[in-house]
């Protein structure tokens, strides 16, 4: 995976020093991290409002002033993270790319979120069309995934994708790429670029029609 592409877009530092930090932001955003690293790790389900509460470092009656229950706060959770996601893999990019680069660079794009937003990563893989999350948290996720399915179908229609459906095309090439990550983050494989690659080609092989090379 080259990270230096032109196609992917630039790391931006939003870093704010406590200085000029609110307090409430800054609570707000430490409730929000310890609730992605706890729904990431244990699930909705599995994660109790103290617990975020004390691996944010703040009361559990804080947690309510900043989000009404713990759904409000996951589904803020959420907005956030697919909000990275879709800046990551959307900005800047050339939907009429040739087709193999364009599969490139979305694989590139998708290596580079789990890379650069790993806990993010695991959440929204245990956490997208749940029945907890609201009308927003849906709208966000058709935001992200309508372009993608456009060109799917597109690709299909143009005899260079297989003949599938866009939805099982996706998930065909979704499912591959998280079971990639999630290998290594339980350590059974470690993935270097070189590897990242030759998964990125068998992924294209199985995504194109046979003879399909551009």
């Amino acid at each position: 995976m080259n990270i230096h592409s032109d196609a992917l877009p630039k790391s931006s530092d939003s870093a704010t020093t406590a200085a000029t930090t609110p307090v409430h932001v800054d609570k707000r955003q430490r409730i929000l991290a310890a609730a992605l690293t706890l729904f990431a790790e244990r699930g909705y389900h599995g994660t109790a409002v103290p617990e975020i509460a004390a691996t944010a470092a703040v009361g559990a009656g804080t947690i309510y002033r900043h989000f009404a229950d713990k759904q409000a706060l996951v589904n803020a959770a959420f907005q956030q993270a697919k909000s990275q996601l879709r800046t990551l893999l959307q900005e800047h990019l050339d939907l009429q790319a040739p087709p193999r680069q364009l599969f490139s660079h979305l694989w590139q794009r998708l290596a580079l979120f789990a890379r650069r937003h790993p806990v993010e990563f695991r959440f929204l893989e245990l956490h997208h069309h749940q029945s907890y999350l609201d009308a927003d948290s849906l709208a966000l996720e058709s935001q992200v995934l309508a372009p993608i399915w456009l060109a799917c179908e597109q690709l299909r229609q143009a005899g260079i994708a297989r003949d599938l459906p866009a939805e099982m095309l996706m998930a065909l090439i979704w499912g591959a790429f998280v079971g990639l990550f999630k290998a290594e983050y339980c350590g059974y494989l470690r993935l270097d670029e070189a590897r990242i690659a030759q998964a990125e080609a068998a992924c294209w092989a199985t995504f194109s029609r046979p003879g399909v090379t551009s």
